[in-house]
């Protein structure tokens, strides 16, 4: 069953109170990395696990539509093979170089963002796009920046990092 409050959310109202939260959040991120408990790779799986179970992506979809991920040369020729192109015409059809001379998708929202936020390359999405918002990665506190955007675009993310502080702080 998905979180009620979740569905009901507005995407902005939401933005809003991750912005509210992101000083506490990164203090309590920097925390972590300064002390981080024994357990916190069980705890980080168990909070991953469990906001999953509660938020459901296709009723979301805003990394789709707000933000694009790196295409590594490995995902430009898998994905390239399976929508059966070469991959220089899929760089040039989808992709651009930016400022950090990494590829990334020349439009958002994402071009293989389906109208009901499922994707239409999802067995060969890029890697950044399986691993995102990265809340299941060991070592958490080595990504604190990273999970402090995170939570501006992905009410997941925003939860996550809630249910871990609620955890750890008794």
């Amino acid at each position: 069953m998905y979180l009620e409050t979740y569905k009901l959310m507005d995407l902005e109202s939401y933005r809003e109170q991750a912005i509210k939260k992101q000083k506490e959040h990164k203090k309590f991120l920097d925390g972590l990395k300064k002390k981080p408990p024994k357990n916190l790779d069980y705890i980080v799986q168990k909070n991953h696990d469990d906001v999953f179970r509660d938020i459901n992506c296709l009723q979301c979809a805003n990394c789709c539509k707000t933000t694009g991920p790196l295409y590594t040369e490995k995902d430009i020729e898998r994905i390239a093979k399976h929508l059966k192109m070469k991959a220089a015409d899929f760089e040039a059809k989808f992709l651009r170089t930016d400022e950090d001379n990494d590829k990334v998708l020349q439009n958002l929202p994402c071009y293989f963002l389906n109208d009901d936020n499922t994707c239409s390359i999802y067995e060969v999405r890029p890697k950044a796009c399986r691993e995102y918002p990265h809340t299941d990665r060991k070592k958490i506190y080595q990504i604190n920046n990273l999970m402090i955007k995170n939570t501006l675009i992905c009410p997941a993310a925003f939860e996550f990092v809630e249910r871990i502080k609620k955890n750890l702080i008794k």
